[in-house]
């Protein structure tokens, strides 16, 4: 598609010039929107490839699908749920509690369903981006703010005759609930944070269940129960009660930074709790040996479960650690030559993370291709927010924003005020455009990877999928969530450039800085 940009017929109109779209309505667009309500005079619409809300909790709806952070932690810190059944949050919860924030803060009406977006294109003229979508809708606005989250494209195994598989195939995020496991022979390829949730889920329904396992994850207890209704009408009824409960998780899991990033040999002790849940669960000497991770816990995620391991042992169920060779119409062919004949094939191999490109194209000033960029030197960004050359334009859930120790609600809520800060300044003060300059892009990555360097992720001794293929990190944040909200918590113009309506540019002074964090002690 071309990059020229036509002007909208009644440029300068507040119905034709939205101030932000939002693409997505995971918890990241939700918690935009909610925050761009509450400012009732930002006017925004968000749009969305499906039918509903929820994003990564929408699609995954595969058995046994929860969440492995605390559900008084996995939720808005302006919206605390009493309701939650369990400890840990499943799919179904989740999803509800996303469509119940939607409601109630009435951000539904500004939703538009069934609305994928083919591409974006910044005017340099005049300073607002073009949105087109599939069936050729155009929006204009003056901010661009992707919301599609880092768990949103599928990653599919590169495996040799994978097309030529004549059973049924499906990626764990595109579970087919019409398919009946019963009595089928079932292969899982995977070994990562949707397999230790589905495989002790589907291992009584099917026949014969193979997993195939290149490298075995970490996995400790989870220590999940149900909520017993009389907590949730103390927490209902005394609502300091819940904020109290959120408090002790968020400090313990601040705690994990200190073995995960600032000494990570300390991880050498915590990993004899995973050496010591597999011995209690395993009785197979040899089943211990293939499951046994030979890389220091934390350098790959971390994953919770009490029921995995004792799946492994039932007679129907077998890990498979000879690399697959090829997939036939039949089955999978081992390199050892052995084939495993099959009915279905579960993909769960995740989603494209540290490779991951926009899922719809952007073209910023001078005609520069955001995924071209990324392929080329993987993906960047300055508080995982702005993007040099790329003006107007602000990611959610961007590059280093990721979190290996607590709930990424945590970084979103960040984010959003960042981003929120940034688009009431354009409105403000009618700036035609800020773009965040190549040096403190430059600087601030070269920040991150210097502490990601020091980290439990680089000196585990595994290969992960927080990495790029050129060896960067651009998954993580490399500390504390509390200094993530402090650098988020006002807009810095100083590390932006600013473009006034008439033209001139120039970086804007630290005395608008100075005012910000004094009304905020104020």
């Amino acid at each position: 598609m071309s990059n020229k940009v036509e002007e909208p017929s009644g440029w300068g109109k507040s119905d034709k010039i939205l101030d932000a779209v939002i693409i997505g309505t995971g918890f990241a667009g939700i918690c935009m929107g909610i925050r761009f309500k509450q400012e009732k005079d930002i006017n925004f619409i968000i749009l969305e490839k499906s039918n509903g809300v929820g994003g990564t909790w929408r699609d995954n709806t595969y058995p046994g699908a929860a969440c492995d952070v605390q559900s008084h932690l996995y939720s808005f810190s302006f919206e605390p749920n009493p309701n939650w059944s369990r400890m840990f949050g499943v799919q179904k919860e989740i999803l509800e509690y996303m469509n119940h924030c939607v409601d109630k803060y009435n951000i539904r009406e500004h939703i538009q369903f069934n609305t994928s977006v083919k591409g974006t294109y910044y005017d340099e003229k005049n300073g607002f981006w073009r949105v087109v979508t599939n069936e050729n809708e155009i929006f204009f606005c003056r901010t661009l703010i992707s919301a599609t989250g880092g768990l949103s494209q599928p990653s599919y195994p590169k495996i040799k005759g994978l097309e030529q598989f004549q059973g049924k195939i499906f990626h764990s995020a595109r579970w087919d609930h019409n398919y009946s496991l019963e009595g089928k022979k079932v292969a899982v390829i995977g070994t990562g944070a949707s397999a230790i949730q589905i495989v002790p889920s589907i291992a009584n329904k099917v026949k014969e269940l193979n997993l195939f396992q290149r490298t075995p994850p970490w996995i400790i207890p989870k220590p999940d129960r149900e909520i017993t209704p009389n907590e949730r009408i103390l927490f209902k009824t005394f609502p300091f009660l819940q904020y109290i409960e959120r408090s002790k998780l968020y400090w313990a899991f601040e705690f994990r930074v200190l073995g995960l990033v600032l000494y990570p040999e300390l991880m050498k002790q915590f990993q004899k709790t995973a050496e010591l849940h597999i011995n209690n669960s395993i009785q197979n000497e040899e089943l211990k040996r293939k499951i046994t991770p030979d890389y220091t816990i934390g350098c790959k995620r971390i994953l919770m479960s009490n029921e995995y391991y004792t799946t492994l042992e039932k007679s129907n169920v077998s890990v498979i650690t000879n690399g697959i060779q090829e997939i036939t119409k039949t089955g999978l062919l081992t390199l050892d030559g052995k084939h495993h004949e099959v009915d279905l094939i579960i993909t769960a191999t995740g989603f494209e993370t540290a490779e991951a490109l926009s899922p719809y194209e952007v073209i910023g000033r001078e005609g520069k291709n955001l995924n071209s960029i990324w392929e080329k030197n993987g993906s960047e960004a300055y508080l995982g927010t702005s993007i040099h050359g790329f003006p107007n334009f602000l990611i959610l859930v961007g590059p280093n924003t990721g979190l290996g120790h607590s709930s990424m609600i945590l970084m979103i809520e960040s984010q959003v005020q960042y981003a929120l800060e940034v688009v009431k300044a354009i409105k403000r003060n009618s700036w035609k455009s800020m773009e965040v300059t190549n040096e403190a892009q430059f600087r601030y990555n070269i920040e991150m990877q210097r502490r990601l360097s020091k980290t439990i992720w680089s000196s585990g001794n595994c290969k992960s999928w927080y990495h790029h293929s050129n060896g960067k990190n651009n998954t993580l944040w490399p500390s504390f969530t509390f200094e993530f909200m402090a650098r988020t918590l006002t807009f810095a113009p100083d590390d932006y450039l600013i473009e006034t309506q008439n033209g001139e540019k120039h970086l804007d002074g630290a005395l608008d800085v100075i005012a910000r964090y004094a009304s905020v002690l104020v």
